[in-house]
């Protein structure tokens, strides 16, 4: 290894450093109550020091929810490979388990692109685009998932044959969203006033969102336990 390459090598293990050091400083106080001198404490830099790798606090959350789109595709393409020729249905059952999944295993990730998702986050022209673009298209990876399952759905009789692949795709993801969020948060409230639990709202809300896209000789295969 030539000495560009040995230094490019620190840098890059120094800023995984830094990530790290601020995923534990933002997973422990939340973001909002984070700052950068904490980032710098907890990863032993100075301030001026990690300056050098990240222009803000925003660009570092935005590194951290990168890296959880990444585990969470790691997880629905480990199980592709592994099933095959999955069918439509079958696929848009593994993106909702493997999502449930995703929730249990990395919860602090998933908290963290829940946030960003379900509110809206003040970030500044201090973030740089490559970080808010890698982002972004990690997360377009995931809706390019659910559409080419809904054009092979709809192709095969499987799906209602009028869906627009596209929009149905934004409409099942922005209602995954907003179930995992209420199971989340609102459990409390579902025990008390309702007697169901936030497992039982999602597969139940699973089930109903899959149903209404299902042609109606497909809907007595719609449900199924989560794996």
């Amino acid at each position: 290894m030539g000495n560009a390459e040995r230094k490019a090598r620190e840098k890059e293990l120094r800023r995984e450093d830094i990530v790290l050091s601020a995923e534990r400083v933002f997973f422990t106080k939340g973001y909002q109550a984070s700052t950068m001198d904490d980032v710098a404490k907890e990863a032993q830099f100075s301030k001026r020091t990690l300056y050098l790798y990240f222009n803000s606090k925003e660009q570092i959350y935005f590194e951290i929810m990168t890296r959880g789109y990444r585990l969470f595709l790691d997880m629905l393409k480990t199980s592709e490979n592994t099933s095959g020729n999955i069918e439509p249905l079958e696929g848009l059952r593994t993106l909702f388990d493997k999502f449930y999944a995703f929730r249990k295993e990395y919860p602090h990730h998933f908290q963290a692109i829940m946030e960003y998702q379900n509110r809206e986050i003040d970030f500044t022209e201090t973030l740089t685009s490559k970080s808010k673009e890698e982002c972004y298209e990690l997360g377009e990876e995931v809706l390019r998932y659910l559409i080419r399952l809904l054009k092979e759905g709809i192709a095969n009789g499987t799906f209602l044959p009028g869906l627009h692949p596209e929009k149905t795709a934004l409409i099942l993801w922005s209602c995954t969203l907003g179930i995992f969020n209420t199971a989340d948060k609102k459990e409390n409230y579902l025990k008390n006033y309702y007697n169901l639990t936030g497992e039982e709202l999602l597969y139940d809300s699973y089930s109903l969102i899959l149903g209404s896209i299902l042609r109606k000789e497909s809907s007595s295969h719609s449900r199924k336990e989560f794996t």
